[in-house]
């Protein structure tokens, strides 16, 4: 079975396409390798997913390109249509991240995370893939007080330019699925975190500061909360819901079996003081951080916090593996790393 991964080179994108190969699915791996982090670091997981199939005769076909760019989207269906190896299934991960960013930057939100992903879907329903899964983000649940969040709770005022493009993506699938029966599954995920992590999030820039004797800025005085996800558990999440997808195979045009239209949150569902966060930083690299307290940043949010039953139900998994361990791997992983890379 041949699977589309876009944001191959990301975080999330390299250890989803790892568990793919390792399951032996065809995995096309699509990514712009952009400028807004490490290139180096998005090359570098290129390269171990590269090495990882050579070695173990697996197939995957990565491809430099860009979801804005809708001719090139369609050829890709079409080339693998043409050599019967027929795209069956999208997982959309590409995107503009970032929600500070998006304030700074509000063009590089609306071409990405909006044009490229109706370019996507689009492309996903006329060549007819099974299931169309894609990332949305805790950051729709905006500023809302009531918790955990729930799928179900009302997610109609974002706080960031960021969310209300991932709130988008979520209205532009329900209506695929409506219009065209797409089966489309929207995840949203709670600030996952591990080896091969993005540069811009709290743990890399945290442990990167320490480690260099720098200060670190934590916002709105460190009384913030959030729902810490390893990434094992989120990929754990993703590849479940593949496998049912795939064992439920229906067509849902004829049929009452299910909605073609999902979102499931992917959180730990323990949520994490900021501060507590950072003393298991401080623990596991055996160093205290120099703390600059600052007032919360535009866009941010106090508190995440995920209700995850629905994603139980689903596939009898729940994501528990706590702070201390998974910043633990994150951090082995950050000093085996830079310490190849500066040699």
């Amino acid at each position: 079975m041949s699977i589309l991964v876009t944001g191959a080179a990301g975080f999330i994108g390299y250890h989803l396409c790892k568990k793919l190969l390792e399951e032996k699915f065809k995995v096309i791996g699509l990514d712009n390798l952009n400028s807004y982090y490490d290139q180096d670091l998005k090359r570098s997981r290129v390269k171990e997913l590269n090495d990882f199939s050579s070695k173990n005769g697996l197939i995957f076909n990565f491809i430099k390109g860009d979801i804005v760019n809708k001719s090139q989207i369609k050829k890709i269906f079409e080339d693998n249509l043409k050599s019967n190896t027929k795209i069956k299934m999208v997982i959309n991960l590409a995107a503009q991240a970032g929600v500070r960013y998006s304030i700074e930057n509000p063009s590089a939100y609306i071409q990405a995370n909006i044009v490229g992903f109706s370019n996507i879907i689009e492309e996903s329903k006329n060549y007819e893939v099974d299931h169309f899964i894609y990332a949305s983000s805790s950051s729709v649940y905006g500023g809302n007080k009531k918790l955990p969040f729930n799928e179900t709770d009302q997610v109609d005022n974002p706080v960031s330019l960021y969310a209300a493009t991932k709130k988008s993506n979520e209205l532009i699938a329900h209506t695929y699925s409506h219009l065209f029966k797409l089966p489309t599954v929207g995840l949203r995920f709670f600030t996952v975190y591990g080896p091969w992590g993005r540069p811009d999030m709290a743990l890399f820039k945290f442990t990167n500061l320490i480690l260099n004797d720098k200060s670190i800025q934590v916002f709105n005085y460190g009384k913030m909360v959030r729902d810490f996800t390893y990434i094992d558990d989120v990929i754990e999440s993703i590849y479940l819901l593949i496998k049912k997808l795939i064992k439920n195979k229906k067509t849902y045009k004829n049929t009452q079996y299910q909605k073609p239209y999902k979102i499931f949150n992917i959180g730990n569902s323990k949520p994490t003081n900021l501060e507590d966060y950072i003393k298991a930083i401080e623990l596991n690299l055996n160093k205290k951080a120099k703390i600059v307290y600052e007032d919360m940043q535009p866009g941010d949010v106090k508190a995440t916090y995920a209700n995850t039953d629905s994603l139980v139900n689903e596939i009898n998994f729940k994501p528990n593996t706590s702070i201390n361990v998974g910043i633990k791997k994150f951090i082995s992983w950050y000093i085996s790393y830079y310490k190849k890379s500066s040699n």
